[in-house]
């Protein structure tokens, strides 16, 4: 019996120094279905060798501020996070897409495995000319996000979506960044869809 006690409490204990270690937040996770992102297009057996984010697309998360903080370049679809650098790989601009309309309205949509108080969404698409082979980086990217969600600190439903433009004047195949961004901690969750105008 004092066996078993003592293994549920070094149990605990190495749990909850495993999240203060890493900065992650057991409350809140979660990632874009809509379009669909490299982290659920992995969880939906469409693209294999994915390795960890097959079985937990809901935690891309990283340090918040983007774009001035936040992941470094050429890690930003996996929030640098080097256990998920596979959706980092281009894989020679030969993700699956959706197809979209520029500047059209859009239902956005997020899959939320655990709710969390949020500041907003934010949506940021790839430049006209970008490279779809190399790694995104912030130079890849519009400096400003075409749409900002503001939840005004409040927690998103299980199936979060949020209404807006897609950009204009874009066509041919490009990424959208969403950084879903959280209130009341240091952190931001991160999901890249590449997407066909």
């Amino acid at each position: 019996m004092r066996k078993k006690i003592t293994a549920a409490v070094v149990g605990l204990g190495l749990g909850g120094a495993a999240m203060f270690l890493t900065g992650g937040s057991a409350q809140g996770h979660g990632f874009s279905t809509d379009p669909s992102s490299r982290q659920a297009n992995c969880a939906d057996g469409k693209v294999s060798d994915c390795g960890a984010i097959e079985n937990e697309p809901q935690s891309v998360e990283g340090p918040k501020g983007f774009p001035e903080k936040g992941p470094e370049d050429g890690t930003i679809c996996a929030g640098g996070n080097e256990s998920f650098k596979e959706l980092d790989d281009p894989r020679g601009g030969d993700w699956p897409t959706t197809d979209l309309k520029a500047g059209a309205d859009h239902t956005f949509k997020w899959s939320m495995t655990a709710r969390h108080s949020t500041t907003d969404f934010q949506f940021y698409v790839t430049k006209d000319g970008w490279d779809p082979s190399k790694k995104l980086t912030r130079d890849d990217l519009e400096p400003k996000p075409f749409l900002t969600v503001d939840m005004k600190g409040e927690q998103p439903p299980a199936e979060w979506t949020g209404e807006g433009k897609l950009p204009e004047g874009k066509s041919g195949q490009h990424i959208i960044l969403g950084v879903w961004n959280i209130a009341d901690t240091a952190n931001a969750f991160y999901s890249c869809s590449d997407v066909k105008f």
